[in-house]
């Protein structure tokens, strides 16, 4: 309850580590009220609304490349992308309908416009969609202060703490100084709101969804502790001594949790009774990578190429797929790197590719299907992907592949941009061709075709939704997500035996690979590859050099026969604690 000492506030994980510390609440120089205008000004204003809103975006171009020159290439297109929307004909049309039809001036109509788009965004039924309308907030806010003469970044933060706030726009997240910086804690906002992103990008502690908490804060007064875990949520206002040692003792964990991931990233992921495993990780883009290899990430197996294309007006070209694709490939020194062709729907809208709505877009004109409509996307794609490949060797994916049709569709794309390249005599290298096995009917039909191809990946995130006939997004089916499903674990053994019978590799990519009890159920089922998000690597490779493979294929074996997910984990968790 607030008032009592200490408070403690419900919140969402969003960036790993601990801080605790004094807490400043940000505060910007309020924007002057909206102005009514006389009709002879209309074409005043929409021209200073033009100049401030070029201004702004070129000022977000050069906070773009402020960004990648410290290192966080990915994050830097956060920046291009908002120079974007600063540029988008879409924005400044809604802005200039406001300032003709209200009657108001440049600044009424652009932060009218921002609200108006935003409110729109933050309606979508999808996480990562709907936290994008915080960065049209952030944009319009940009623009109105350059059309009010304010600065765009202020000194907010004096002295070192934990910053406060209902939200964060991305642009102040990555403008504050990193070393005032100490943690961020949001009533509001999501892990797949851009500040969130950015934070676990920078290693800054955050949560968010801390409702109350600036209340709490408040009522204890400005030289209030605050206390914050941003790997579990924990958010404690004015901690007590018993508090303040709890938080000590998980920070010095953390730290030494992290210096022996790193000290035992050398170490192979071999079971007791000498069987390898291959660990890759799983990334987001290209800053990702040189992470992955200090925790020995053996090259990657699962590249999301999502970033190139959301937010923004026009698609990524051939060059700057490229470049990006090559600053994955040239730190993993010559292991594969794999990169997934763009898997995108009518969840996730992308203004230069018009989509008609679907009642179900998990199961509509997605991922590959977009081929039969743009395959100019994908061939582009293809092209950068072998030109990219002279850095080292590459393996490109097809998701939402459902068949051998749609793996035929993937030959034929890659054919024609082999050729095209061929043809113009640019330089290419070893790349390697395969599909993500995230539909059950690929499973089961892969032994007929999986001869064409040269790996699969099982993408069991979706396999598991697809499977159970569960929604991912809801929270409410939460009891069903368990991966470790003897259904979900027959279809790995089906693909298993469907890939040893063909001659090609198999791996699996989905988070089941990162989670230490279902990577030894996997590695009991036969799979020797397994790609994960660069911080669960070490878990899992105590997990593997800790158990025989004996007792992983009894379990597995065991576990086919097994009526739910509840009765097949203690299986293995009972062999991590052995």
């Amino acid at each position: 309850m607030i008032g009592e000492r200490p408070t403690r506030i419900p919140a969402v994980a969003a960036a790993p580590g601990i801080a605790r510390a004094r807490w400043a609440e940000l505060r910007r120089t309020a924007l002057p009220a909206p102005r009514q205008i006389d009709p002879t000004e209309t074409a005043a204003e929409i021209e200073r609304l033009n100049v401030a809103a070029n201004d702004a975006a070129m000022e977000l171009m050069a906070l773009s490349d402020r960004v990648a020159e410290e290192g966080h290439e990915a994050e830097s297109a956060i920046f291009a992308a908002h120079a974007a929307i600063a540029w988008d004909p879409a924005l400044m049309s809604a802005a200039t309908e406001e300032i003709e039809g209200r009657r108001t001036d440049a600044i009424g109509g652009i932060v009218a416009a921002g609200r108006a788009i935003a409110a729109t965004l933050a309606a979508v039924d999808d996480a990562l969609i709907s936290a994008r309308s915080a960065d049209i907030l952030d944009v319009a806010d940009r623009i109105a202060r350059r059309l009010a003469g304010l600065p765009a970044e202020e000194e907010l933060l004096p002295e070192p703490a934990i910053v406060v706030a209902v939200d964060l726009a991305p642009s102040l997240t990555a403008t504050l100084p990193r070393e005032r910086l100490l943690g961020i804690a949001l009533e509001a906002g999501s892990p797949t709101a851009h500040a969130a992103i950015l934070a676990r990008a920078y290693g800054i502690p955050a949560v968010v969804g801390a409702a109350g908490l600036l209340e709490a804060l408040r009522a204890a007064g400005l030289d209030a502790e605050l206390a914050i875990d941003g790997a579990t949520g924990e958010v404690v206002v004015d901690p007590d001594e018993g508090d303040r040692a709890r938080f000590e003792a998980r920070a010095a964990d953390l730290q030494a949790a992290h210096a022996r991931d790193l000290a035992e990233a050398a170490l192979d992921a071999v079971t007791i009774d000498g069987t390898a495993v291959t660990l890759l990780a799983n990334i987001g883009g290209p800053d990702e990578a040189a992470p992955a290899v200090a925790l020995g990430a053996k090259g990657v197996g699962l590249f999301r190429t999502e970033f190139l294309f959301l937010e923004r007006t026009t698609p990524p070209t051939e060059d700057e797929q490229t470049d990006a694709y090559r600053a994955a490939i040239e730190p993993f020194g010559g292991a594969p790197v794999t990169i997934r062709l763009l898997d995108v729907g009518g969840d996730k809208p992308i203004p230069y590719l018009p989509m008609p709505p679907e009642d179900n877009p998990f199961l509509g004109v997605r991922a590959l299907r977009l081929a039969e409509s743009r395959p100019d996307l994908f061939v582009t794609q293809l092209r950068a992907c072998y030109r990219a490949s002279v850095a080292g060797p590459v393996k490109v994916m097809a998701p939402m592949i459902a068949d051998g049709r749609d793996a035929a569709t993937l030959l034929r794309l890659a054919e024609e941009a082999r050729t095209g390249l061929d043809a113009e005599g640019v330089p290419i290298g070893d790349v390697t061709l395969g599909v993500m096995l995230e539909i059950p009917s690929a499973a089961l039909t892969g032994r007929a075709w999986f001869d064409q191809i040269g790996f699969a990946s099982l993408g069991t995130n979706d396999l598991l939704q697809y499977t159970l006939a569960v929604d991912r997004g809801n929270p409410a089916l939460e009891g069903y997500r368990d991966s470790l499903h003897p259904a979900l674990l027959r279809l790995v053994r089906m693909s298993v035996e469907a890939a040893t019978a063909t001659g090609i590799d198999l791996s699996v990519c989905g988070e089941m690979a990162g989670d230490p009890a279902a990577a030894l159920a996997l590695v009991g089922l036969g799979i020797r590859s397994l790609s994960m998000s660069a911080p669960s690597l070490a878990a899992v490779r105590r997990a593997l050099r800790g158990v025989s493979l004996a007792d992983l294929e009894r379990e597995a074996t065991a576990a086919l026969d097994d009526a739910s997910a509840g009765e097949v984990r203690p299986r293995f968790e009972h062999l991590l604690f052995a």
